[in-house]
Protein backbone atom coordinates (compact mmCIF):
# COMPACT_ATOMS: atom_id res chain seq x y z
CA UNK A 1 0.00 0.00 0.00
CA UNK A 2 1.50 3.60 -1.01
CA UNK A 3 2.39 5.77 2.12
CA UNK A 4 -0.67 8.25 2.67
CA UNK A 5 0.35 11.50 3.58
CA UNK A 6 -3.01 11.94 5.93
CA UNK A 7 -4.28 9.18 8.01
CA UNK A 8 -8.16 9.67 9.36
CA UNK A 9 -9.15 7.33 12.14
CA UNK A 10 -13.20 6.96 11.82
CA UNK A 11 -13.29 3.67 13.43
CA UNK A 12 -16.21 3.48 15.79
CA UNK A 13 -17.65 6.26 14.58
CA UNK A 14 -21.14 5.14 12.29
CA UNK A 15 -22.41 6.36 9.08
CA UNK A 16 -22.31 9.58 8.16
CA UNK A 17 -18.83 10.72 10.18
CA UNK A 18 -16.26 8.46 8.44
CA UNK A 19 -17.18 10.15 4.94
CA UNK A 20 -17.53 13.94 7.03
CA UNK A 21 -14.20 13.55 8.60
CA UNK A 22 -12.70 12.59 5.17
CA UNK A 23 -14.17 15.73 3.01
CA UNK A 24 -12.97 18.32 6.14
CA UNK A 25 -9.44 16.73 5.81
CA UNK A 26 -9.73 16.75 1.96
CA UNK A 27 -9.97 20.58 2.22
CA UNK A 28 -6.50 20.63 3.38
CA UNK A 29 -4.94 18.43 0.98
CA UNK A 30 -3.91 19.40 -2.71
CA UNK A 31 -4.22 17.05 -5.42
CA UNK A 32 -2.61 13.57 -5.89
CA UNK A 33 -2.01 13.64 -2.17
CA UNK A 34 -3.11 9.97 -0.55
CA UNK A 35 -5.63 9.83 2.31
CA UNK A 36 -5.99 6.75 4.17
CA UNK A 37 -9.17 5.99 6.44
CA UNK A 38 -9.91 3.40 8.90
CA UNK A 39 -13.57 2.92 9.88
CA UNK A 40 -15.15 -0.07 11.31
CA UNK A 41 -18.93 0.82 10.03
CA UNK A 42 -19.62 -2.26 7.92
CA UNK A 43 -21.69 0.61 5.54
CA UNK A 44 -18.41 2.59 5.02
CA UNK A 45 -17.40 0.03 2.17
CA UNK A 46 -20.54 1.30 0.08
CA UNK A 47 -20.28 4.77 1.52
CA UNK A 48 -16.33 5.14 0.13
CA UNK A 49 -17.18 3.68 -3.34
CA UNK A 50 -20.12 6.21 -4.00
CA UNK A 51 -18.29 8.69 -2.16
CA UNK A 52 -15.06 8.47 -4.65
CA UNK A 53 -17.75 8.14 -8.00
CA UNK A 54 -19.48 11.04 -6.80
CA UNK A 55 -16.89 13.64 -6.02
CA UNK A 56 -14.00 12.27 -8.60
CA UNK A 57 -11.35 11.60 -5.73
CA UNK A 58 -9.89 7.83 -6.81
CA UNK A 59 -10.41 5.30 -4.46
CA UNK A 60 -6.78 3.84 -5.10
CA UNK A 61 -7.43 0.87 -2.88
CA UNK A 62 -9.34 -0.77 -0.41
CA UNK A 63 -9.92 -4.06 2.28
CA UNK A 64 -9.22 -5.16 5.49
CA UNK A 65 -6.49 -4.89 8.24
CA UNK A 66 -6.64 -5.23 12.09
CA UNK A 67 -10.22 -5.59 12.16
CA UNK A 68 -11.65 -2.41 10.47
CA UNK A 69 -12.12 -1.66 6.65
CA UNK A 70 -9.51 1.05 4.58
CA UNK A 71 -9.73 2.78 2.42
CA UNK A 72 -6.95 4.73 0.50
CA UNK A 73 -8.02 7.84 -1.61
CA UNK A 74 -6.21 9.99 -4.22
CA UNK A 75 -7.38 13.69 -3.62
CA UNK A 76 -8.62 15.19 -7.58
Amino acid sequence: MPQPDLEVDARGLNCPLPILRTKKALNDMTTGQLVRILATDPASVRDFQAFARQTGNELVEHGERDGAFCFLLRHR
